[in-house]
């Protein structure tokens, strides 16, 4: 299969070790990804900030990167949401609708697609588990508390099967951390404050290492560890599932 890796424009800025580890782990599974060099911001926040209708050169500037490839996958579910729900563009109408149909995130690519039974890592610490409202809510990679429904967790799947690690239970398994992309920026204060309630949760529980498939949350309560001089790191997904 021919596989594009689609790297979110605040991931190759800030947290570039996160990008290193998801094209690590699809090679370490027999995969050769491709990075398109030309790919920029998917226009997530354009849209958000409600210029969506701005947005039609990123919108074609991402098909045109990406529309060759049998799979496009991405370590962020944000992104990956919104390349879902809203590329589109009326020159290319069916190679718009090729990637929306096509493009995963990295954790549901793994659980999914490539139907990953074993991995060959290990992290002998303990590990909180944040389950992003887009990776959740939007892209069903785990359940929803509020429903009666068999419970399942893709990210937590993926995680038992590293070696040495211990998943730690928080007392709100699924609640928000306050980023919400623009909202952050819209209603700082209520954002803030969710965000320290999120990350008490995972400190009260001793977790040295917040994880989630969506940096862009991880980026939010990395900030405010930092504040507090917490010791609690945050670690993208992909970086636990390829250690050694």
């Amino acid at each position: 299969m021919k596989v594009g890796l689609f790297i979110p424009c605040y991931v190759d800025q800030f947290y570039p070790n996160a990008a290193i580890a998801s094209l690590k782990l699809l090679q370490r599974l027999g995969l050769d990804p491709i990075y398109p060099a030309g790919q920029t911001c998917c226009g997530q926040p354009m849209a958000n900030s409600g210029f969506e209708h701005l947005a039609g050169g990123c919108n074609r500037h991402f098909i045109d990167n990406f529309a060759e490839f049998d799979y496009i996958v991405s370590p962020s579910g944000s992104c990956v949401l919104h390349i879902k729900e809203h590329l589109h563009d009326d020159e290319k109408p069916d190679a718009a609708q090729h990637i929306r149909t096509r493009v995963y995130e990295l954790v549901e690519f793994l659980t999914d697609v490539l139907k990953v039974e074993k991995l060959e890592a290990r992290f002998p610490h303990k590990v909180g588990l944040h389950q992003s409202c887009h990776g959740q809510r939007g892209l069903h990679l785990s359940q929803m508390s509020e429903l009666v429904a068999t419970p399942f967790s893709k990210p937590m799947q993926l995680l038992n099967m590293v070696e040495g690690i211990e998943m730690i239970n928080l007392s709100r398994n699924d609640e928000c951390c306050g980023f919400g992309g623009t909202f952050c920026v819209a209603e700082e204060a209520v954002s803030a404050k969710m965000g320290q309630d999120r990350v008490a949760d995972h400190i009260k529980h001793d977790a040295e290492y917040i994880t989630s498939s969506d940096m862009s949350c991880l980026m939010h309560m990395e900030g405010i560890l930092r504040r507090q001089n917490s010791k609690v790191k945050v670690l993208h997904i992909a970086e636990i599932l390829i250690a050694n």
